[in-house]
């Protein structure tokens, strides 16, 4: 069974065809699904869209949404939390971390909201024992400071994804050191996405997840250049490609397709604990 660690498949992108989405995922074999929201506007879209589809979600603000969200974004993560913690659908914290590729979030005060929301998000991690899917587009480092400075004074996040992983070979180890997988998803089947490919091929088999971050990071054969989707092309990613993407995995590590996906599963099963009882049932 593969597993989809990342796809939003709560976004409006899929709101035409939602349910065909969800069995064209289970046709290719994607027996699970972990849906991230992305602000507390967005919580009850992304469980509703995990019931759906039979899989599992997470709740947090993600960083490209710290200004949308609210100043009691915080306050409604932790409600949120409680009203939920007994849902065995709640596996992570999630989507939360820190963006240092968007302009309008590279001013210091851009900085210090994520800063300051993404630690107040690992503080409840901490608080609910769950573990956290993180976004880490060239702010690796930030990322795993906070982690670092959690750990040291005695509270540990209990491990969880490191999203699109695209850091360095170190960066990788330093998030496995702590107790995180790495994800890789439709970037990785593009031939001139060397430094990703590289860590795909190299970095332990035991930290390796799969995801699509569906609508987003179509592969490859997905792509459509901006000029063309301005004239109404469509890039949508969706869970169903998952199969085909971790084919290219398979090719960089000399792996078998069922190897890929016994081995990726037992690491997401891993890296998101509350997976386990669901697929047993």
């Amino acid at each position: 069974m593969w597993i989809d660690t990342h796809c939003h498949l709560d976004a409006p992108e899929f709101d035409r065809d939602r349910q065909a989405v969800i069995e064209r995922a289970s046709q290719a074999g994607v027996g699970m699904i972990v849906v991230p929201a992305v602000m507390p506007a967005t919580f009850e879209a992304a469980r509703q869209a995990a019931e759906q589809c039979g899989g599992t979600y997470a709740l947090g603000t993600h960083p490209l949404f710290v200004k949308e969200a609210g100043d009691d974004a915080i306050d409604l993560l932790r409600a949120a939390l409680q009203r939920h913690r007994d849902d065995p659908r709640l596996v992570a914290i999630g989507e939360i971390g820190q963006d240092h590729f968007v302009d309008d979030l590279k001013d210091p005060a851009g900085n210090a909201l994520q800063d300051r929301v993404y630690a107040a998000q690992l503080a409840l991690a901490v608080e609910f024992g769950l573990p956290v899917i993180v976004h880490v587009r060239r702010s690796a480092d930030d990322v795993l400071k906070h982690l670092r400075r959690l750990r040291q004074q005695g509270k540990v996040v209990p491990g969880g994804i490191a999203h699109a992983f695209n850091g360095s070979a170190q960066q990788a180890q330093a998030f496995i050191d702590l107790g995180f997988k790495l994800g890789f998803g439709g970037v990785m089947t593009f031939d001139r996405a060397l430094q990703i490919r590289r860590l795909a091929a190299d970095v332990p088999a035991e930290a390796i997840v799969l995801e699509t971050d569906a609508p987003d990071i179509p592969p490859h054969w997905l792509y459509v250049q901006e000029k063309d989707r301005a004239q109404g092309r469509d890039s949508r990613n969706e869970p169903a490609e998952l199969p085909r993407i971790a084919q290219t995995l398979a090719e960089l590590r000399g792996w078998s397709l069922a190897q890929t996906c016994d081995i990726t599963a037992a690491n997401a099963l891993q890296a998101l604990p509350r997976l386990q009882a669901l697929i047993r049932a």
